[in-house]
């Protein structure tokens, strides 16, 4: 084998390992397509999940479809004066070199593509991110490609675009891949807005994440998809290649520690979504230099990349601009500043267009900001005209249930489990059970939740028959308290009484019991509310009763009474109450005042009248030994009516809501004056009770002409 066969067959040999390397990194750069899905399904709501997550599978096989018929001869067809290529459409080629750098290039278009969708997430109607997908990988990213790239086709007997003409540089795509999905990602924020509630004035931790382990995990990924992303683009295996690996490596590096710093002092903890940001900008940053700088420019530049991503994702917040998972910061911002500072660090040689470094950086300049106007500004005026006539926002109720079931009809374990808690919380019905997976988180949570269900379920069954068993011994209570209200013939006395319980018992109450031509009263409260209450006050109306049918003095029914219940009473109970007596003869008043409510006295002329009351210690309060302790008051009704009230009447909202007191009642007394006592007290409770609960029984008791 002669000399100059050896040399063709190693440069042979030669030409295969690059393609090889080339192939090699176009199938990592793929593995960034689930990288993307992690860290966006990770950072989405978990609603939003399988959305995001059919995005990223369908915006791959769209892209490259699309790139194939349209995009790849408008990037690297015969250039129509540099500034789109006119050939080359449904490439069909058996070349091999025109095969390889359709397959690499194809993944770039897909990961322009793929930077959208986790900007627009969780609100953009799945045809809607079609278009974009479409829009963006079959006319933008190939007309700026074109102008950037399209030199290194065909052996470069082709025209080259007019960024390459000028001296623009950007070796891996921070502008040219990079920026133009960060740029296409802003204007359709911009047109569809933020989701519902994502800026409300005091509102925070609105957009938590489904899964923030899954969304670094997608970090990782994209860091080693990376590696081929950048070295892929050397086009082959030569010295230089280490030289991009490593400086790759450096830049998401010390973006990630630059992020954990600022992280650490500024906002004194570790935020998740600062350790995403910083990395994926630092490499973002790297991606247009990384084959002509020194190591320590790569960690510089990676460095303040991080800070870039991190300050602009606080000036979207500021604008009300929602990028869900931080694409704009990490691609736009960090892209804009890795083309810059190609011409800022980057080295000028010979074969280079510009002459110095002022005119570098100019260049570098011009290709940002002609690859900004027409990216923004062609996606934003087809994508407005698009929702104008086709909204590409789903409606605010679909919003909220989650574009997982409006879009797709699909759920997850987590949802089911919520919405059936939230169906039990809304309808009380015990008998719903939620799925029970177990290999899932929700469906090991919810087999626990079932379980207590079922434990539940049994215990309000047997509360429920506890239950019934009280309401039915209530009820019965209730009827034989019921029977103690008077029901002998009172007419020939001008007398009259209400008691109105708060609850299904009263601790209220009062009785009247005529004896020739007198009759007997009294008006009670006793502490305390329920069974108890109620217990103590069948006990303390029944004594009444027995020493009134025996004609007993007042002051013997108090000390009795008092005695008794003392000897009996539990938890510290007692009884407020005023006892007396009326004679239809005499029209003459006594009572004693066991620790109640003075009565009130109202003349003829509609007026109150001051009255002397003196009081004696609540019954069963303390043993009583002699009858002389109760004092009596006496006075003549005549033309006059005496009133005696609990604190229920008097504890009543008025009109302005604040509590009536004696004085408020009073008033109350005189607004309903009736000839007819009996309709007077009606009236008044009937005030009382029409416009509030009440918070405590009442009982009133009226007595004279």
């Amino acid at each position: 084998m002669g000399e100059s066969e050896i040399i063709a067959n190693f440069y042979k040999l030669q030409g295969n390992i690059d393609t090889l390397w080339v192939l090699v990194s176009a199938f990592m750069i793929f593995l960034m397509q689930a990288g993307f899905l992690c860290v966006e399904t990770g950072l989405v709501r978990f609603k939003n999940t399988i959305n995001v997550a059919l995005k990223n599978i369908v915006d791959f096989g769209l892209s490259v479809t699309v790139f194939w018929a349209l995009g790849f001869g408008l990037m690297f067809g015969t250039s129509y004066h540099g500034f789109f290529g006119t050939n080359f459409f449904f490439l069909t080629t058996s070349f091999a070199a025109h095969q390889v750098h359709f397959i690499f290039q194809s993944m770039f278009v897909a990961t322009a593509a793929t930077i959208i969708s986790g900007a627009v997430a969780e609100r953009l109607k799945f045809k809607g991110y079609a278009i974009i997908t479409i829009l963006t990988s079959g006319i933008i990213y190939p007309i700026v490609g074109h102008w950037g790239w399209a030199a290194g086709f065909r052996d470069g007997i082709m025209n080259p675009g007019w960024l390459i003409k000028i001296g623009f540089v950007d070796f891996a795509g921070s502008t040219i891949v990079h920026s133009v999905g960060g740029w296409v990602a802003l204007a359709a924020i911009m047109i569809i807005g933020p989701r519902i509630g994502r800026f409300d004035k005091g509102v925070k931790n609105k957009t938590i994440g489904s899964n923030y382990p899954v969304a670094i995990l997608g970090t990782l990924i994209l860091w080693f998809g990376w590696f081929g992303f950048n070295g892929g683009s050397n086009g082959k295996i030569d010295l230089t290649l280490p030289t991009i690996i490593i400086n790759t490596f450096l830049g998401g590096a010390f973006g990630l520690i630059t992020s954990i710093i600022y992280s650490s002092v500024i906002e004194k903890l570790l935020k998740p979504k600062y350790m995403i940001l910083g990395p994926l900008a630092g490499l973002v940053s790297v991606t247009a230099n990384c084959n002509v700088i020194s190591q320590p420019i790569a960690m510089l530049i990676g460095s303040i990349g991080a800070l870039l991503a991190i300050y602009c994702d606080k000036l979207l917040e500021k604008f009300k601009l929602d990028d869900v998972v931080g694409a704009i910061p990490v691609h736009l911002a960090a892209g804009i500043w890795g083309t810059i500072a190609t011409g800022i660090f980057g080295p000028i040689s010979g074969e280079m267009i510009v002459d110095n470094r002022l005119e570098f950086i100019g260049v570098q300049i011009i290709g940002v900001v002609s690859v900004g106007l027409f990216c923004f500004t062609s996606s934003y005026l087809i994508l407005a005209l698009i929702n104008k006539f086709f909204p590409l926002r789903i409606s605010a109720i679909n919003e909220e249930v989650g574009l997982n079931i409006s879009e797709h009809n699909s759920s997850t374990d987590e949802i089911e489990l919520i919405n059936i808690m939230d169906e039990q919380t809304k309808s009380g019905n015990l008998n719903l059970r939620t799925p029970q997976n177990p290999f899932t988180n929700a469906g090991i949570i919810g087999t626990y939740y079932n379980k207590m269900l079922n434990k539940l379920e049994k215990s309000e069954a047997e509360k429920e028959k506890w239950r019934s068993r009280v309401i039915n011994e209530i009820n019965l209570a209730t009827e034989v308290q019921n029977s103690f209200v008077p029901k002998r013939d009172l007419a020939k006395f001008p007398v009259a009484a209400y008691n109105i319980p708060a609850r299904e018992l009263s601790g209220d109450f009062y009785s009247f019991f005529p004896k020739n031509d007198g009759i007997y009263f009294i008006i009670a409260d006793v502490s305390g509310k329920g069974i108890n209450a109620a217990m103590v006050m069948a006990k303390a109306i029944t004594l009444f009763e027995i020493f009134a049918r025996n004609s007993y003095s007042l002051e013997e029914i108090a000390l009795q009474m008092n005695n008794d219940i003392y000897d009996t009473k539990t938890r510290g109970m007692f009884i407020t109450s005023v006892l007396g007596e009326y004679k239809l003869d005499t029209k003459e008043v006594t009572w004693i005042n066991c620790g109640h409510i003075t009565p009130v006295v109202k003349n003829k002329e509609n007026e109150f009248e001051d009255i002397t009351d003196e009081s004696s210690q609540p019954l069963g309060l303390i043993r009583v030994k002699q009858s002389t302790n109760y004092t009596i008051n006496n006075m003549i009704l005549d033309n006059k009516r005496i009133y005696l009230f609990t604190d229920g009447i008097t504890e009543s909202l008025d009109d302005q809501g604040n509590e009536m007191g004696v004085e408020g009642t009073q008033k109350l007394i005189k607004n309903k004056s009736n000839s007819n006592i009996k309709k007077e007290v009606k009236n008044v409770v009937t005030e009382i009770t029409t416009n509030q609960s009440l918070k405590d029984d009442i009982t009133i008791i009226a007595i004279g002409e």
